[in-house]
């Protein structure tokens, strides 16, 4: 079909006529022509991410055919795309007993693991394979989400059922219709009766804006995406789970009537996605067991780059008749098993609440807990972010609580453990004064974090000094944390200038310091003098100047005078400086202590000047492709670094930032984009590939920049952004495998 040659055609009858004033014989003949286009146009975005007509030209008719269905009720078909809305709340939800078990796996927690139970495979097809084969084994991502199967009757969706027990589950079909990902119709060639077995899961990205949008509202945040997966499908008010954005990949099938079955499970997940079943994206097939292993080795140190959350590799043999010669153990298959990663969540309890004092003054709340092991490393300390995060969550001392460790970031707690409201324990209390020197703190308006009034926190100091002698700062050989806290405390150090006027003799006073270690000290110092401006303006810990604003700074102004000359408006007019920068640089600069503390630093032979080979802001050709423009690099390019393509983005006037906002104006993805894509979808922001890029600088237009367009052009067309009707999109651009509902993985699957 061709869709928007269609959709054309259908935006042009729409205009003579009013849907639902129609008769029922018209009304039912439009009906039938809008639900096949409705029906492409979404999968067409949510499964091949393809953006066929705008937002407005979708929302016509999608809005048209469910005009024609609430007229004529007896219209209304299974599979009607206006099922993706939800529908009247529901009483309960009905037991579902599953015609296959959904069985669980077995697990692998190391190489070692996986490769015996590889040869356990060879051992039980002895006799079956060939002189000198190997079996072929296929691993697909296993994403921490929730089971279903999804029964297709005559190609339409019949019933959805969660994994339950594994042979009993819930029927949520009238919620599962709301999910975007999964068609409500299968494609030409689906046969008389099939079972879809996969995951319905949440974006991380998802999940965030989710819980923002519940503290807001001043409710309880979800502890983590795969609860918000799981409590949105059990939601009894579909058009609750159809807010919800999930998504949903799919990784097998259960049992099928007709023919047209491939015989390998890497052809079952292929043909799955010619019905228009979204699967994972990131599968492998393998004969070398070396390679299998080295794939499942690699994703436990890259699931962080994903937009959703991974707990292991599911491996299978590739061939279905050699899983039936397999067969089963009394509750697992031989013929698959999880490589498990490490968990990176665990339950502790919660002994105090203690808080540390930032380069900044700014006082953080820390978590003391019962040492736990979280993702191979023991942690007895984590981040509690502010007062507020504390407080959305109700975290008390005394609590069992949750402890989450991404990748190397600082352990957090996510939140308490089925905590009561009425408990005993005490509500949090963030402090009135610094716990180290007893100065008063405080909240500044429209701030989240308390921070000192007062400069001369010993603390604070100890941070400071730690930060400008950073290898991205000052770059001070011979010193680090201890170094830092140790010179502080014998009053060697009571502000930063004091550490080019340290003394041999001082030094070698003090305990750990010997002879080898004072001269590094020293010498290190001496060579910071000379490093460029840049980085001794971001080693003077300026709230909200990183390493980049610090050279946009530099860029344009010669010297730390002339930047403490500048006004706020000077340094708002700067790519990039906005007026919470521009304002903390000034406040920076007027502050007396702080003008003493440049004085000193420059008397004491510190460069102060921007040095040759520092860049220098140039005027930039008005004509040139991405003037003005804010773009974001994510994901990995076929052809370009990411510092070759930051070098062209910025040679054609553009500006190259780490996050996406509302104020990004282009996105340039390459793969495992992860969750900045999924944010830009949802923000409606253009998107291009390498070769998207490559035409904008050879003068295209960015996408949703054109010129308006006649409805005769709409097909030459593909305007940026997704045709979402009313609810929150659950599209993904990629995906993996999951666990089911009792944190067990499932026959077919994971």
């Amino acid at each position: 079909m061709d869709l928007v040659g269609s959709s054309l055609d259908l935006l042009a009858r729409l205009d003579d006529s009013a849907p639902d004033a129609l008769g029922r014989d018209e009304a039912a003949a439009l009906a039938d022509e809008l639900r096949p286009v409705v029906r492409g146009l979404s999968r067409a975005y949510y499964t091949d991410g393809d953006s066929l007509v705008g937002d407005t030209q979708y929302d016509r008719l999608f809005h048209a055919l469910r005009a024609i269905e609430a007229a004529h009720p007896d219209l209304v078909t299974p599979d009607s795309p206006t099922h993706r809305v939800g529908g009247a709340p529901l009483d309960a939800f009905s037991k579902v007993e599953h015609p296959v078990a959904l069985l669980s796996l077995g697990n692998a927690f190391d190489p070692g693991d996986l490769r015996a139970w590889v040869d356990r495979v060879i051992k039980g097809l002895d006799g079956v394979l060939a002189e000198g084969e190997r079996p072929s084994f296929v691993a697909e991502l296993k994403i921490d989400g929730l089971a279903l199967a999804l029964t297709y009757r005559d190609g339409v969706l019949e019933r959805a059922a969660t994994r339950g027990n594994g042979r009993v589950g819930e029927d949520v079909t009238a919620n599962v219709r709301t999910v975007r990902a999964i068609p409500l119709r299968l494609g030409a060639g689906a046969p008389a009766s099939v079972e879809v077995r996969g995951e319905a899961y949440m974006a991380r990205s998802t999940f965030e804006a989710l819980n923002e949008r519940l503290v807001e509202a001043g409710e309880k945040p979800l502890a983590n995406p795969r609860n918000g997966a799981v409590g949105s499908l059990r939601q009894l008010d579909p058009t609750v789970t159809a807010s919800r954005g999930l998504a949903f990949y799919a990784y097998g099938i259960g049992p099928v009537e007709g023919d047209g079955v491939p015989g390998r499970q890497s052809a079952v997940l292929d043909w799955l996605e010619t019905l228009g079943v979204p699967t994972g994206p990131q599968r492998r097939t393998f004969s070398d067991v070396d390679a299998l292993v080295a794939f499942c080795e690699e994703w436990a140190h890259h699931r962080d780059t994903l937009d959703y959350e991974i707990d292991g590799v599911v491996v299978k043999v590739d061939r279905l008749d050699y899983q039936d010669v397999l067969g089963f153990r009394a509750t697992e298959p031989r013929w698959a098993i999880a490589f498990k990663f490490p968990a990176r969540e665990a339950t502790t309890r919660l002994l105090d609440i203690e808080h540390n004092v930032g380069r900044t003054g700014v006082i953080k709340p820390l978590a003391i807990l019962e040492p736990v092991e979280v993702g191979g490393v023991t942690v007895s300390k984590a981040t509690l972010h502010n007062a507020d995060y504390i407080h959305a969550r109700d975290i008390r001392v005394g609590d069992d609580v949750v402890v989450k460790r991404a990748g190397d970031v600082i352990p957090a707690v996510v939140g308490p453990v089925a905590a009561e409201p009425s408990r005993d324990h005490a509500v949090y209390e963030p402090p009135t004064a610094c716990p180290v020197c007893g100065q008063p703190v405080a909240r500044p308006e429209g701030e989240v974090d308390i921070r000192h009034t007062e400069g001369g926190c010993p603390a604070q100091l100890k941070r400071a000094v730690e930060h400008f002698v950073a290898r991205n700062a000052m770059d001070v050989d011979g010193i680090g944390s201890k170094g830092a806290a140790l010179l502080v405390d014998v009053e060697l150090i009571t502000d930063l200038p004091d550490l080019y006027r340290l003394d041999r003799d001082d030094l070698l006073a003090l305990e750990g310091f010997q002879d080898k270690k004072a001269d590094k000290l020293l010498d290190g110092l001496e060579a910071s003098k000379a490093r460029p401006l840049s980085r001794l303006l971001f080693g003077l810990g300026i709230r909200h100047v990183g390493e980049t604003v610090a050279r946009d700074l530099v860029a344009h102004h010669e010297s730390l005078e002339a930047l403490a000359a500048a006004s706020g408006e000077d340094l708002e007019a700067i790519d990039g400086i906005g007026p919470i920068v521009a304002e903390s640089v000034v406040e920076w600069f007027a502050d007396e202590t702080n003008q003493e503390t440049v004085a000193r630093l420059k008397a004491l032979g510190v460069n102060t000047l921007r040095l040759p080979g520092e860049r220098v802001a140039t005027a930039i050709d008005e004509s040139a492709p991405l003037l003005g423009k804010t773009v974001v690099l994510t994901g990995t390019l076929p052809t370009l670094t990411r510092p070759q393509a930051k070098a062209l983005v910025e040679a054609a006037g553009g500006k190259v930032t780490g996050s996406v906002s509302k104020k990004t104006d282009l996105l340039v993805f390459g793969e495992a984009a992860g969750s900045k894509l999924a944010k830009a979808e949802e923000l409606g922001i253009a998107r291009v590939d390498e070769d998207g890029l490559r035409a904008i600088l050879d003068g295209a237009p960015i996408p949703g920049d054109e010129p308006a367009e006649s409805p005769d052009d709409l097909a030459e067309a593909a305007p940026a952004g997704a045709p979402e009707p009313s609810t929150a999109d659950g599209f993904d651009p990629t995906g993996l495998h999951g666990e089911g509902e009792a944190g067990q993985g499932d026959l077919f699957g994971s």
